[in-house]
């Protein structure tokens, strides 16, 4: 009787072994699913970068300081080559969750290569290069009546340079001041930032871009790396008389350590855009701005905002 019990009880193991197994990635799987509108508005996108290392060597020390920050909570040292990302700023979402995808890959990468290190006596110096990567992404609801800050995007569009850091510094300068210009018609807002190592900082960047640009239907407006780009089919122009609300996303790599304020509040996110808009080119290694609607008679409606941008609080 002992031994008969005893084997269903083995049989569960492996079950609930399993279970333990599959439930982080169904959780991943959820939280990778954001529901966007059936009928999206089209939009338009604008910038560049390059992450390629700089070609002069020094001397590498120390480890990766980066962490996420936010939420009133610090990283501690784990003694691994960076930290792991703290969801902050009121965010989370899609936006932590590939930051601690990131995180996480360079970590497994880390353990896998400890036993094929190369010894130190013989290594060539390596290549310069920064340690982490800070990605930042602001957006911002504004009331359809913001009417200006529409041409001034496609002004921007059509006469930035976005090949160059130079170019890239302006047109994120000249975004921020034509945010900063229309406070009276803010109404939601998010921002969020968080640490990757520079070997995952691209993909990262790549990911966050993807996710954005998904919520558009098309791409009216197009300047990207130099290369400019516009549906001949349609036209760009003013929304629909029924429009609601015009978001702005504003997606940064940059190698600088300024602390940003958040987007809880009108004030917070003024901060926040003064701060991002003074970025040094020499700091900024990537930029997009993707905003919609962009077409005639396109409409971002309430809900439409609501379901695209889940994130977006209240000012």
């Amino acid at each position: 009787m002992g031994a008969a019990a005893a084997t269903p009880r083995l049989l569960k193991r492996p079950q609930r072994l399993l279970a333990s197994l599959f439930l982080p990635l169904v959780i991943v799987g959820l939280c990778l699913f954001q529901a966007h509108p059936a009928d999206a508005a089209r939009g338009g996108r604008m910038g560049g970068g390059s992450f390629r290392a700089p070609s002069m060597p020094r001397s590498t020390g120390g480890s990766y300081g980066g962490g996420y920050r936010g939420g009133g909570y610090r990283g501690g040292g784990m003694g691994f080559p960076f930290l792991i990302p703290i969801f902050g700023f009121g965010g989370g979402g899609l936006f932590g969750l590939l930051i601690l995808m990131a995180v996480a890959g360079v970590l497994v990468n880390a353990i896998r290569g400890v036993g094929n290190a190369p010894s130190i006596g013989g290594a060539a110096a390596a290549p310069a290069m920064p340690r982490n990567v800070n990605m930042i992404q602001v957006q911002v609801g504004l009331l359809a009546s913001a009417k200006s800050l529409q041409d001034d995007l496609r002004s921007l569009a059509a006469s930035s340079d976005t090949s160059s850091s130079a170019g890239l510094q302006r047109l994120l300068q000249e975004t921020t001041l034509a945010l900063l210009r229309q406070p009276d018609l803010w109404v939601y807002a998010n921002a969020e930032s968080g640490s990757v190592p520079f070997s995952s900082a691209e993909s990262t960047f790549n990911r966050l871009s993807m996710n954005e640009r998904s919520k558009l239907d098309a791409e009216l407006t197009s300047n990207v790396g130099g290369q400019r780009m516009s549906d001949t089919s349609s036209s760009a122009g003013e929304a629909d008389a029924t429009n609601e609300f015009i978001v702005v996303t504003l997606l940064v790599a940059s190698t600088a350590t300024a602390k940003l304020s958040g987007a809880d509040t009108g004030e917070d996110l003024r901060q926040t855009l003064r701060i991002l808009g003074s970025t040094a080119s020499t700091e900024l290694m990537a930029l997009e701005v993707i905003w919609q609607p962009e077409g005639h008679g396109d409409v971002l409606s309430a809900n439409d905002l609501v379901t695209a941008y889940p994130n977006l609080q209240h000012l």
